[in-house]
């Protein structure tokens, strides 16, 4: 089976400025500041075959989020190469793109003050799909996720649960080769937290996308995830499988 993810001694830095307490250290900052280098992500290494879903955990700031957001093309890499389903992400190539989905629990891209179709309608032509297979797409996901009569609802109406769900369709409507799930859980109550794992269960049978998953909530790792990754917040990477 090819890989769809291939990370080779990846790594990012931030140069941040180091903030002095109190006005006159606040001034000092200004005019001569100081800076230093933070290790985002620190020399990481790893594959995902082709359908795979894969859990990513690991503590708080240990770059989680961060090693997504450059497999996704939002970051370029301090250093180290990176291959998703063919692909260079910071070279931001249209095909890569529509063909791959991140899904942040505490961002959103629905349009807070209109109705999620809307939105969908907006994704539909941004990715080109064309109107049969968008058509047929959006009546998929609708039943999956038991969301078709929330479709000209405005979505400030809608509780955490089904908001995240209607995020689901819209980013989900293109139907990505790779899919970056970051917390798709937090915040939501347990009924919710188990539909939304039915339906990236399904997702990943049906579609065969290749699924990276961070979350801090196990049930999601453990429901989900036949292997897992293991990032700290020290040099070395663990991985392993986390069920048969």
């Amino acid at each position: 089976m090819d890989k769809a993810i291939i990370v080779s001694h990846l790594v990012k830095n931030f140069e941040v400025v180091e903030r002095k307490q109190g006005i006159l250290g606040a001034i000092s900052s200004l005019i001569s500041p100081k800076k230093k280098i933070v290790k985002a992500v620190n020399d990481i290494s790893f594959t995902i075959k082709e359908g795979e879903l894969v859990g990513f955990i690991g503590p708080n700031g240990a770059g989680k989020t961060t090693t997504l957001k450059t497999l996704s093309g939002l970051l370029y890499p301090s250093s180290g190469t990176v291959q998703v389903i063919g692909f260079n992400p910071w070279e931001r190539n249209p095909e890569f793109l529509k063909n791959i989905s991140l899904i942040m629990g505490q961002k959103n891209q629905l349009w807070w003050d209109l109705p999620a179709i809307e939105t969908f309608e907006l994704n539909r032509e941004i990715y080109e799909i064309p109107l049969k297979k968008y058509k047929e797409a959006l009546e998929e996901l609708m039943e999956l996720l038991d969301v078709g009569d929330l479709l000209n609802v405005q979505v400030r109406r809608l509780s955490l649960g089904q908001r995240m769900r209607m995020e689901l369709v819209a980013a989900l409507l293109h139907q990505p080769k790779a899919l970056f799930l970051d917390e798709p859980t937090i915040g939501l109550d347990v009924i919710a937290q188990q539909k939304m794992r039915d339906f990236i269960s399904v997702y990943n049978r049906k579609r065969g996308a290749t699924i990276l998953l961070t979350s801090h909530n196990m049930d999601d790792v453990l429901n989900l995830a036949k292997r897992v990754i293991v990032l700290t917040r020290e040099k070395f990477f663990l991985t392993g499988h986390w069920k048969i």
